[in-house]
């Protein structure tokens, strides 16, 4: 009983790190507090830790951890009712160490996994659990086994991320279902966690302390985004970013993307063609075979901690008859009244702060593949040139070219 004592002191310390890294200083409860080691502390979409360039129609529920030689978590959950969702652990320096996604996750006996067979999603929830563990050593996915501590770290901290995007169901950030139980298992002990009553929201927290743990937690994550788009970027071209290390990736997106700036008068214009994808809104099931899982269109300020400004996901950009799309960013008044159906805007936010422009494609089919960013960044290839069509062509332009000549006038072609 010693070493769980122990342990739960250790977690609670980690605990009190992140809540000073990420949290903005001293805590503001509203109700009785939640044990130390309670699960899913914290939470993280476009409105509550809004940080790290997150995607407007995802949510990311985070649980920091402390495992020795020998310990591990269970996590027993119901396969959520949404395009996708996965697991995803991390070391101390904010980078992945390992990624079970959705089609991955085994199910429980007698139960069967709705990413891999469309007609599992009618079945009831006790039909479709899963349960996953975290190790402190090499995992196995056949098993379910996931490694929750960087080699080589030198720390037992790290971080498991629950990512799931687009809910069939808008109301539930979840996917209609319960955030995974969680089972700890120190030193031969067991024991059990609920998820936290009261996630950690950094909007309740004020003052000088506050102030300076923001300041801390800009100043890592600014760290980090630098090495994604150095200051000699170019404007207005979709390049693949230098490194996305350190802002919590995930292995399953890959990104290309643009640096902003605001002038009035002028409009960002972006057009390409996009990729085929399971419209699970619309009743599809995430199995259906499309080129991409899930691909969107995302802006973001270009200041720490990089919060998205807003999104145009795939089920949410309008094409034109031949499968293209047109995006237009600009502040409300540079827009041009009367926009085609075909051009979806993407708001730009602040016109006081630079903006970086993210295109994600996840899971691309093996068809789909060589026009994707996965193969892109793969081979170290010019995205201009080997995503083909599916390359967003972007440009400045005035709103009166654009209102008077369409994408045409301002992409010259």
């Amino acid at each position: 009983m010693h070493s769980v004592v122990a342990w739960i002191v250790r977690v609670g310390c980690v605990l009190g790190l992140v809540v000073t890294g990420i949290g903005f200083g001293g805590a503001v409860s509203a109700g009785p507090p939640d044990s130390p080691v309670c699960a899913w502390r914290f939470i993280s979409n476009s409105t509550v830790l809004n940080v790290a360039f997150p995607d407007a129609n995802s949510t990311y529920w985070v649980m920091p951890y402390a495992l020795g030689p020998g310990d591990s978590i269970e996590l027993s959950g119901t396969y959520a009712a949404a395009r996708y969702f996965s697991l995803n652990t991390y070391g101390t320096d904010l980078d992945t160490v390992d990624t079970l996604r959705d089609d991955q996750i085994v199910p429980d006996p007698g139960s069967a996994n709705p990413f891999v067979d469309a007609s599992a999603a009618a079945l009831p929830v006790e039909q479709k659990r899963w349960h996953a563990t975290l190790v402190n050593g090499p995992g196995d996915h056949s098993r379910n086994r996931l490694q929750a501590v960087a080699s080589g770290q030198g720390s037992p901290i790290g971080f498991v991320i629950v990512r799931v995007y687009v809910p069939d169901d808008p109301a539930s950030l979840s996917g209609g279902v319960p955030l995974p139980d969680v089972k700890l298992s120190i030193a031969g002990a067991e024991v059990p966690t609920q998820p936290c009553a009261q996630p950690f929201d950094p909007s309740v927290y004020t003052g000088p302390v506050a102030d300076v743990a923001k300041d801390a937690f800009d100043r890592v994550i600014a760290g980090a985004a630098s090495g994604a788009f150095p200051g000699n970027t170019p404007e207005a071209t979709f390049n693949n970013p230098a490194s996305t290390s350190g802002l919590f990736p995930n292995g399953d997106n890959k990104y290309i993307g643009t640096r902003l700036s605001h002038q009035p008068g002028r409009l960002v214009v972006v057009r390409g063609k996009a990729p085929t994808f399971p419209d699970t809104r619309a009743g599809q099931s995430p199995t259906d075979p499309e080129q991409v899982r899930y691909w969107s269109m995302c802006q973001n300020d270009l200041r720490s901690p990089y919060p998205v400004v807003a999104c145009a996901a795939d089920f949410q950009t309008a094409l034109d008859g031949s499968g293209y799309y047109t995006y237009v960013l600009g502040a409300p008044e540079d827009l041009p009244p009367d926009l085609d159906p075909t051009v979806t805007v993407i708001p730009w936010g602040s016109t006081d702060v630079d903006k970086v422009l993210f295109l994600r494609n996840m899971i691309p089919s093996p068809a789909f593949y060589p026009d994707s960013i996965q193969a892109s960044q793969d081979s170290g290839s010019d995205p201009a040139t080997s995503m083909g069509e599916y390359y967003p062509d972007t440009a400045y332009c005035g709103t009166e070219t654009f209102r008077t000549g369409g994408a045409a006038a301002c992409l010259g072609s």
